[in-house]
């Protein structure tokens, strides 16, 4: 099992930036778990945005490209996610995630994310 905290959010602009970050407590080793952020919007489901393999592959929801980038640091089991050129349908509650699929691996799907962080807000004004 893996605990993950986010940090970073908060109200911006649309055209602005925000930082994620999302910090993970592993008992294996972190570099074996693809790290992805999802997201959910009032009233829609929880959707992909972005994901990592253990060895730097990245996967994003066709939204988000060119804008959002995510990238980790496996000596210090972190994630982040920054998101550029942000617009109000980018609203939404944002959620680190852990798939435990191998160092090479990535998933879009949910149901292959075991641990879950509390998420965090993420408001853009329009």
């Amino acid at each position: 099992q893996v605990q993950l905290v986010e940090s970073g959010g908060g109200l911006v602009q649309a055209g602005g930036s925000l930082g994620l970050s999302c910090a993970a407590s592993v008992r294996t080793t972190f570099k074996y778990y693809a790290m992805g952020w999802f997201r959910q919007a009032p009233g829609k489901e929880r959707e992909f945005a972005a994901v990592i393999s253990g060895n730097g592959n990245t996967y994003y929801t066709d939204s988000v490209k060119g804008r959002f980038t995510i990238s980790r640091d496996n000596a210090k089991n972190t994630v982040a996610l920054q998101m550029n050129s942000l617009k109000p349908e980018d609203t939404a509650v944002y959620y680190c995630a852990a798939a435990a699929i191998g160092y090479t691996s990535y998933s879009r799907s949910p149901a292959d994310f075991r641990s879950w962080g509390q998420g965090t807000q993420v408001t853009v004004s329009s």
